[in-house]
């Protein structure tokens, strides 16, 4: 008892013991340890204004009532079981997620998987094998969506990949030529998160998705961050006037539970029959419980609108930002880039950030990355811009 008492005196202290976890992750010295809303506390009792959402997942914020009330009622009936049986829970958020649409469901555990899911989808429905990505787009690290991803720091040490991925320049009618008889799907995201909050332009996905529909190509649409509500609508490709083939889920889905999910219309299932593919843990009652009860939320009337509100809010306050470091803001809902001059800025205002209490992601070489819930205040906006404003001016 006297060796954890110290243990922990060590920890609120920070001090930096000998690790028993891979160093894969540069971790920042101190551990968040409750949240509430946007507000979160660190070891040492310091609050902080959350604008990373857990890098796009606690899209209602912390500890999210609806949310709670869901996974307690849950957890006082049956945590997990296996695909071998019906699951009510599944086909409910399966239906909330199609709407209107006549998708079919395949549930996971994370973005990367449910982008797996895709690329096998799609190659054994096509029978070919070849897939079109992006530069600077990021799929996950499985060997398959770590190929999908157009990113060569990504790939680097984990040669060969997985073949038959070719890759085209984001926003470029060049690329268009790339979608041929022998492609399988082009897999795309509306907004390149991690490559630096790239807005795809409009009439280019459209036009890449008429060339795939004529050359019989299935059209993946990444909305792992994107999605369940982050750009404003459930689903950002409701906003560029586009239905893909398939999309892919997670990060919101579950507001902290990992969950995804593979979504792909409806006369693709008989490429997925009994057997060719499947997951343990995926479909699983609390992860499901979970996005129930986010997808409910977020169907409330006005839900969705005050997100594109809150969206324009933030972009105009950061653009009145008078400041020789910004170099372009960009973004869509709540999901916002703040291009700046250098790595060397972006790593000095992410520091100060955080000292000031503001938490933020950076995303490509030179981008301050927000994504805050979805939930946030008028109040709390203006509290972070007039952090950003302190530390960029």
């Amino acid at each position: 008892m006297q060796y954890i008492y110290f243990l922990c005196i060590l920890i609120q202290k920070g001090v930096r013991l000998m690790s028993y976890l891979f160093p894969n992750y540069s971790r920042k010295p101190f551990e968040i340890v409750s949240g509430q809303g946007l507000l979160v506390q660190d070891q040492k009792g310091k609050t902080y204004l959350d604008f990373t959402s857990g890098i796009g997942v606690m899209n209602l914020g912390h500890h999210h009532p609806a949310v709670e009330v869901a996974l307690a009622k849950q957890a006082g009936q049956i945590w997990h079981m296996p695909n071998l049986y019906q699951s009510q829970l599944q086909e409910e958020v399966a239906q909330a997620l199609a709407g209107e649409l006549d998708y079919v469901s395949f549930f996971c555990n994370s973005g990367a998987e449910a982008n797996e899911a895709a690329i096998k989808l799609a190659r054994k429905y096509t029978g070919r094998s070849q897939l079109l990505t992006f530069q600077q787009s990021f799929h996950g690290r499985t060997y398959g969506a770590m190929t999908a991803t157009g990113q060569a720091t990504i790939h680097a040490g984990f040669e060969p990949l997985v073949p038959d991925f070719i890759y085209g320049e984001y926003n470029d009618h060049k690329a268009l030529d790339l979608v041929t008889e022998q492609t399988a799907a082009v897999m795309v995201e509306l907004i390149q998160g991690e490559g630096g909050v790239i807005v795809a332009e409009r009439s280019w996905i459209q036009q890449l998705a008429k060339r795939c529909q004529a050359m019989g190509v299935l059209l993946i649409v990444d909305e792992v961050q994107t999605g369940i509500g982050r750009t404003g609508s459930l689903f950002a490709f409701e906003q560029f006037g586009i239905q893909p083939d398939i999309f892919t889920l997670a990060k919101g889905l579950g507001n902290g539970l990992p969950v995804g999910a593979m979504l792909g219309k409806r006369e693709l299932a008989s490429a997925f029959g009994p057997g060719s593919h499947g997951t343990t843990f995926g479909g699983n009652k609390l992860a499901l419980a979970a996005a129930k009860a986010v997808l409910e939320t977020m169907g409330a009337p006005g839900f969705l609108a005050t997100v594109g509100e809150k969206g324009e809010y933030l972009r105009q306050g950061i653009n009145a930002i008078q400041s020789a470091k910004i170099v372009a803001v960009r973004g869509l809902g709540l999901m916002v880039g703040i291009q700046l001059v250098s790595e060397e800025v972006l790593a000095s205002v992410t520091e100060q950030l955080e000292a000031k209490g503001l938490l933020s992601l950076r995303a490509g070489k030179t981008v301050l990355r927000l994504l805050p819930a979805l939930t946030v205040s008028e109040a709390e906006l203006q509290q972070a811009l007039a952090l950003l404003a302190e530390v960029l001016v």
